[in-house]
């Protein structure tokens, strides 16, 4: 299986290093960015094949994976679909652009996945959920499967939840972020150098993360595990709840969702 991938930014560059860890040889990748200091060290850094030229890089490959700004979606897919070959998969990772709109802008009936990463993918940990177009086939979900495995886990879903999982997922590692910045900004009002606090706050959410996805539990009962009659994670906790901590996250959560709806309406008007 060969692939382009259509701008190689910080997705798409995970995930050719992705790709390239998981086996694939450089020779089944192509790929294709604007800046000329970033197509340099993408070939310098992989060994493939770096162009701007859409044309030339698609001709003959298997499957297409953009990963380009919204705005830039439509003039990309111009460009790039006359010279596709008959059968060529396009896998779009572009937030808030249904597979229904892409499909209206192609010059010729092609399968379609719509795909929403998030930048956990980076290091190999991403979350990616998928749903396929009108064209797409199970065959295609799986082509598409194999590919975005190569930076984390997969789930495919239809495609009428894709702005929640933007919202969790897709958004969620900034929510993470958050609140490790807070906690660690906490550790350092309590005295503790920044560098202490940061690694404390480092391990603590690597190992929460690694205990929520191992152990079989619900998050509710791993939280009371760690919570004593009248200790200090009780009193932590009950601040929490006074200052409306959990609804102001899922406030968060259906403002990221409304949004990607927004930007879902504007790109298909």
């Amino acid at each position: 299986m060969t692939i382009a991938i259509l701008g190689v930014g910080m997705m798409g560059e995970a995930l050719v290093s992705g790709m390239i860890d998981a086996g694939w040889k450089p020779e089944e990748i192509r790929a294709v960015d604007t800046r000329q200091t970033q197509r340099e060290a993408i070939r310098d850094k992989y060994g493939v094949f770096v162009s701007a030229d859409i044309a030339e890089t698609v001709e003959g490959v298997d499957t297409v994976l953009i990963a380009v700004k919204p705005q830039d979606l439509f003039e990309v897919i111009e460009e790039a679909c006359p010279h596709m070959k008959p059968g060529c998969l396009i896998i779009s990772v572009v937030a808030g652009v249904s597979s229904a709109t892409i499909e209206r802008h192609l010059v010729i009936d092609r399968p379609v996945v719509r795909v929403m990463p998030n930048t956990a993918s980076l290091v190999g940990q991403g979350m990616s959920a998928m749903a396929r177009g009108s064209n797409a086939t199970k065959d295609h979900v799986a082509q598409a499967q194999t590919i975005m495995e190569a930076v984390g886990k997969v789930v495919v879903i239809p495609e009428k939840y894709m702005d929640a999982v933007t919202a969790i997922s897709g958004s969620g590692t900034a929510y993470l972020m958050f609140v490790a910045e807070s906690m660690i900004d906490a550790g350092v009002m309590l005295g503790l150098p920044r560098g202490v606090s940061t690694d404390l706050v480092k391990q603590t959410i690597f190992g929460a993360g690694s205990l929520l996805t191992q152990a079989d539990e619900h998050p509710t009962v791993l939280k009371e595990n760690v919570t004593s009659p009248g200790g200090t994670t009780a009193a932590a906790l009950r601040v929490l709840e006074d200052r409306g901590v959990k609804a102001a996250l899922i406030a968060a959560v259906e403002a990221a969702a409304k949004r990607s709806e927004e930007i879902g309406r504007s790109q298909a008007s």
